[in-house]
């Protein structure tokens, strides 16, 4: 009965990725343990999204392997894919190592009794033509699930690794998707992320003629009591059939996290970002007409090569003036291989810092604005766990607010209604109804 420790960096994707290792490690008869525990394997599920990421990466590896010299070391990720030859550097004791479009095998090559002292599968990403086929029978410690339904990206974006690291768009068939779904619905989670590298290509390499906006159509009508929830989705795919199906199912949840990156026209031309600063207004404004409580997040970059102080002023105005409730803000990061990395006019970092710590005060402030427009209202809020700090259950709401309340452990993985009463240190804070329909009837 081996033991086996699982580290996850970086998007939902891996996340999801992570949690099927788990999976079939069980069902091959392992025993889960926490990765800080002794094992027999440690896998570690790497990232390279930025600078920061391959990082932290590395730094886990040299970690694992200077702590457990005798185990069974894997690496498999975004890190792993990009950049194999550091890995194998780092390492003086056998290992694996999993390239992104060979996942479905790496349990197979971890479980090998007696393994050559490097196994390498890695393969030409470039050239997958199908998904990696890999079932989660659940999430350790997490009260909603994450299904991909996606890998891969077409885009290249002169900032991003991705599509050299993940490979070309490729889609999950339905009946995988909504097998999983049952799965997922049938241990007991209420909601469900649909996630991937770019949702919005979804079905365009499936023969039938399924789209993402058929696909949520699907799961929302045969999961009525499961809460469905987009991880991200790009202006140009929020299209009439999305605002319609938010629109018409309740358990399609009104949140929609919507990369913009910049709000410079020629800083988007250099990103290769393929629409202009008016064209991603008009989608925020068209959401924001057509559903008035959804909560809309974007991603913004920071200080990307020879953004000018006039490029990165019209960034913050647009975000200022748009109604979006928050953003998700990051430093430009070179990545080698990336277009980007080329550029000539690199900001200076302190330059960098700056123009991002404005941005996270907008963001601040936004959230601020978005929870007190929400006092008042009885939100449906999916509970995750009971803070530390404090004893409140912590969970989220249909439109991704962090509700803080008073109730009991048996809430957490439930869902509540709970009115918001009170913004407490930047926190928003609900009684749950259940409580003020016994106040009223006491005080009556």
């Amino acid at each position: 009965m081996k033991r086996i420790a699982i580290a996850t960096l970086g998007c939902k994707v891996n996340q999801f990725e992570s949690a099927a290792f788990a999976s079939e490690f069980e069902r091959h008869g392992c025993v889960l343990v926490p990765f800080r525990a002794d094992a027999d394997v440690y896998v570690i599920n790497s990232c390279a999204v930025t600078a920061k990421a391959g990082q932290q990466s590395r730094q886990l590896i040299r970690q694992v392997l200077h702590a457990h010299p005798q185990a069974r070391i894997i690496v498999t990720g975004c890190y792993a894919q990009m950049d194999p030859g550091t890995v194998l550097d780092l390492a003086e004791q056998p290992m694996t190592i999993v390239g992104n479009g060979n996942k479905h095998r790496l349990v197979a090559a971890a479980l090998e009794e007696q393994p050559p002292d490097l196994v390498l599968l890695m393969g030409k990403i470039r050239e997958k033509k199908e998904i990696c086929p890999l079932p989660v029978n659940r999430f350790p410690d997490r009260t909603r699930a994450y299904l991909r339904i996606q890998d891969g990206c077409n885009n290249f974006c002169s900032y991003c690794i991705v599509p050299y690291t993940r490979g070309p768009s490729r889609s999950l068939d339905v009946a995988g998707v909504l097998d999983q779904a049952a799965v997922f619905t049938g241990q007991g989670y209420r909601e469900i992320v649909i996630t991937g590298i770019n949702v919005g290509k979804y079905g365009l390499d499936l023969d039938g003629g399924e789209t993402l906006y058929s696909l949520l159509d699907r799961l929302c009508r045969g999961f009525p009591d499961c809460r469905f929830r987009l991880s991200s989705i790009e202006s140009t795919e929020v299209n009439d059939a999305l605002l319609d199906l938010l629109a018409r199912h309740a358990n399609l949840m009104p949140h929609l996290h919507i990369p913009m990156q910049s709000g410079d026209d020629a800083v988007l031309v250099r990103m290769n970002r393929r629409y202009g600063r008016a064209e991603f207004a008009a989608v925020i404004r068209r959401i924001r007409e057509a559903l008035p409580t959804v909560t809309i997040g974007c991603d913004v970059l920071g200080g990307f090569p020879g953004e000018t102080e006039a490029e990165a002023a019209n960034t913050y105005s647009l975000l200022a003036e748009l109604p979006v409730d928050y953003l998700h803000v990051f430093p430009y990061s070179r990545r080698p291989g990336t277009l980007a990395d080329s550029f000539g006019g690199q900001v200076p970092g302190p330059v960098k810092e700056r123009r991002v710590r404005r941005l996270r005060a907008l963001d601040a402030a936004k959230r601020q604005a978005l929870y007190r427009a929400n006092i008042g209202r009885v939100l449906q809020v999916l509970v995750e766990r009971r803070q530390a700090k404090g004893g409140m259950l912590q969970g989220f709401s249909e439109n991704y607010l962090p509700v803080l309340f008073v109730g009991s452990l048996h809430l957490i993985r439930r869902v509540v209604p709970v009115r918001l009463v009170a913004v407490e240190d930047g926190q928003p804070v609900g009684v749950l109804v259940e409580d003020l329909l016994e106040e009223s009837r006491q005080t009556k």
